[in-house]
């Protein structure tokens, strides 16, 4: 019996796909085109979702690549958005109810960059009371989000024209750019496109192609075992860090065959360092 007239027959291989996301559809939609790829049952997900009206990089996982996902989603993040002044909208995006105000500023202004503190849309992913903040919003109810530290490592303009003007942002994981554009003043967010995730950018999407696991994990910092070590390694067991100086974070570790796990750092009965595999791909 033949299979969907767009389907791979055979297995996909593991990895990260870089896609570049348009306007008007969700990073849902993006993940349903690309399992529509592959044999029913292929797991599709992805690393750090995008608004509707964003465009630009999302990394689709998928195979044992969306067991990658904590890991890809903590990387530093790279913006250019377009924001309008004079205006406010209730999502803080052109989806939102929009009221002008005629404030638009003149001349330079403070762009806040290091350690700050911000509070997250009410119309966002994060969750409240266990329920998304966007859902109570819909509804009508007061969504009150807790603040979070994040950090701005760089916020550029660009351009500016009449009531608009465009920004380079780059930022921790976890940083909303509408609430960066919001507390400029009266203004939201009317484009926002994410040009990078890390070392991933979005000169490099490619739907077709799927990024093997050893280079999507290629910026953590990893061990190469061989032998027995490779075989306890691959049933979860610590194997010694012999890594000079010894791992302080995740580190993916791997054989001749590829990758085997990204492993955490532990220390032995005997003080020495030992990396415990937690996510295995074997």
């Amino acid at each position: 019996m033949s299979g969907r007239p767009d389907e791979v027959r055979e297995t996909p291989p593991d990895g990260v796909i870089l896609y570049d996301k348009p306007a008007g559809i969700t990073s849902h939609d993006v993940v349903a085109r690309v399992r529509r790829r592959f044999p029913r049952g292929t797991r599709v997900g992805h690393a750090g979702t995008l608004d509707p009206f964003a465009t630009g990089l999302l990394l689709v996982l998928v195979g044992r690549g969306t067991r990658t996902q904590q890991f890809l989603m903590a990387l530093p993040k790279a913006y250019e958005t377009v924001a309008r002044f004079g205006a406010t909208s209730t999502t803080g995006d052109p989806e939102g109810e929009i009221t002008e105000t005629g404030v638009v500023p003149e001349g330079d202004l403070v762009l806040p960059t290091g350690t700050i503190r911000q509070r997250p849309p009410a119309y966002s992913a994060v969750k409240v009371d266990g329920e998304r903040a966007y859902a109570r919003a819909r509804r009508g109810e007061v969504v009150e989000t807790k603040e979070r530290e994040v950090t701005v490592h760089a916020f550029e303009e660009l351009w500016r024209d009449g009531d608009r003007r465009a920004f380079a942002i780059r930022c921790s994981a976890g940083t909303y750019v509408r609430t960066l554009v919001g507390d400029l003043g009266d203004a939201y967010c009317e484009e926002l496109r994410r040009t990078a995730i890390g070392d991933f950018a979005v000169a490099d999407a490619d739907p077709e192609r799927i990024v093997p696991l050893a280079d999507a994990l290629a910026f953590m910092p990893a061990r190469r075992l061989a032998g027995d070590t490779a075989k306890r390694a691959g049933h979860g067991a610590p194997v010694p860090d012999d890594g000079d100086p010894p791992a302080t974070g995740p580190t993916c570790l791997t054989d001749a065959e590829g990758v085997i796990a990204i492993a955490e750092p532990r220390v032995g009965e005997d003080g020495g360092p030992l990396l415990k595999p937690t996510v295995g791909f074997r």
